[in-house]
């Protein structure tokens, strides 16, 4: 993936990782399209803003055929409703599996052909550490991350034949306004997306940006006792 001359497609680029990522592309080069449900949030000078609302279908259909030329796909826009899955409101669990899950792939769906047609291209998940842990209090947006990790698995072998990059890329909490109120270590988000594009230049099917992503992917192979020791003891 040559980023200097790849033309991106950013999703929810109003803030956060969304936002460096259309920075970070511009400064390399590329052209972007920046999106966001409210377009007027969006301030990335140089970017072309277009609406998008990926748990619309018809939004991300219009966005495709606005953007007829995009050769690279951030999938970044998500919500955290921080609920619980047994106890949580219901409507905001389906609301998180609508956007990180059907969302992604609703704009998976109507950019792959976009990005068949301009010679493949390549495709970036945004994922967390979560698509392989949970965590009291965010079980819900565990559960759609997880979901979304196997949808990236399951496009990458599909889209193979079209020549299309699949790139996931996993982290821990970012400093971002997502993630304002949680108290614990938090990685600078403009590392993070150096990271990831430094990952599809280089080609890389996974990029995981943090410590705690390496971490907790090597927990997956042990038994889940140890790495939720605190909570099986208490138990």
């Amino acid at each position: 993936m040559e980023l200097s001359q790849s033309v991106a497609l950013v999703t929810g680029a109003n803030r956060g990782l969304g936002r460096h990522f259309a920075e970070q592309l511009l400064a390399h080069g590329a052209k972007v399209y920046a999106t966001a449900r409210n377009p007027r949030r969006v301030t990335v000078p140089g970017a072309q803003v277009l609406q998008l609302d990926i748990t619309d279908s018809a939004s991300v259909a219009a966005a495709a055929a606005a953007a007829p030329d995009v050769t690279l796909l951030i999938n970044n826009a998500g919500i955290l409703s921080q609920q619980n899955l047994v106890t949580g409101d219901l409507d905001k669990i389906r609301l998180e599996m609508d956007t990180h899950y059907f969302g992604t792939l609703n704009a998976v769906r109507a950019f792959a052909p976009v990005l068949a047609k301009n010679g493949g291209g390549a495709i970036l998940n945004v994922l967390s550490a979560l698509s392989w842990m949970s965590y009291d209090g965010v079980n819900t947006y565990a559960a759609a991350k997880a979901a979304e990790w196997s949808l990236t698995n399951g496009i990458r072998l599909e889209l193979a034949g079209q020549g299309t990059l699949v790139t996931g890329l996993h982290l821990g909490a970012a400093d971002t306004d997502m993630m304002a109120d949680w108290e614990g270590d938090k990685v600078n988000p403009a590392d993070v997306v150096r990271a990831a594009l430094a990952g599809l230049e280089a080609g890389k099917l996974e990029v995981l940006a943090d410590d705690w992503s390496a971490y907790v992917k090597a927990s997956l192979a042990r038994d889940p006792g140890e790495f939720y020791v605190q909570t099986f003891s208490a138990s």
